[in-house]
């Protein structure tokens, strides 16, 4: 299985930041690098067996740093899935960051976006994330992701979140139609054991939506899918 292209960015992300590190201890001090990049692999086990990743986090300072995220899936041994983010993003308030860079697609095809993102916390801690994309050919789409953590106790979290896609225009290479083309909501229960390290469990319900529900009928697939995962979550 083809090596993930987030574990060679991340590491080189990581790299540059330790050498960062290493700088300021010359008689010109470089400023304090941070980083905080959350990974989750997980499994749910269906009949082809789905394995998932996510990873999103960033390296540096107060007010400018490198974002990175991937997110895949793996079905049956074959990867469906694949994708890698990289901005340079901006500080623009206590509780919000602008980013502007790149996507690329791995999979289902070879796609190169640009990419703007908004990310932060709304109103009542929700954590939001709004991204906006233009591939190579011209295709404009957005996505939104919105979650929460509910403490059950100390270590006990209930994470509620939901993800939407639209598309501004067809896009036959993806089998999706114009408007929203699917949704996702989930509900994760995880056990942090420590701050960087939770296990968890995951219900996942994924819905396409308008016309690229009718392609996927068309091409003999279910538009709805329901899954259970368990995985776990660390922080680099």
């Amino acid at each position: 299985m083809r090596m993930l292209p987030s574990v060679m960015i991340a590491a080189c992300l990581l790299g540059t930041a330790a050498t960062a590190q290493e700088m300021g201890h010359g008689d010109d001090p470089a400023p304090t690098i941070f980083k905080n990049i959350r990974t989750e692999l997980d499994y749910a086990p269906t009949n082809d067996g789905l394995f998932n990743w996510d990873v999103d986090g960033w390296v540096g300072g107060d007010s400018e740093r490198v974002w990175l995220r991937s997110e895949g899936e793996i079905e049956d041994g074959s990867t469906q899935d694949a994708e890698v983010q990289i901005y340079y993003g901006w500080n623009v308030d206590p509780f919000w960051d602008v980013l502007v860079g790149v996507r690329q697609d791995f999979e289902p095809e070879s796609t190169t976006y640009l990419a703007a993102s908004i990310v932060g916390v709304a109103k009542y801690d929700f954590e939001t994330e709004g991204s906006l994309f233009l591939s190579d050919r011209g295709d404009l789409s957005a996505r939104v992701n919105q979650s929460f953590d509910i403490l059950l106790t100390q270590r006990l979290i209930a994470q509620p979140y939901a993800e939407i896609n639209l598309f501004a225009q067809d896009v036959p290479e993806l089998n999706v139609g114009a408007g929203i083309s699917d949704v996702e909501l989930g509900l994760q229960l995880r056990y942090e054991v420590t701050r960087k390290f939770a296990p968890y469990i995951d219900a996942v319900w994924q819905r396409k939506l308008g016309e690229s529900a009718g392609l996927a009928r068309a091409a003999g697939e279910d538009p709805e899918q329901g899954t259970i995962r368990f995985g776990l979550r660390v922080w680099f």
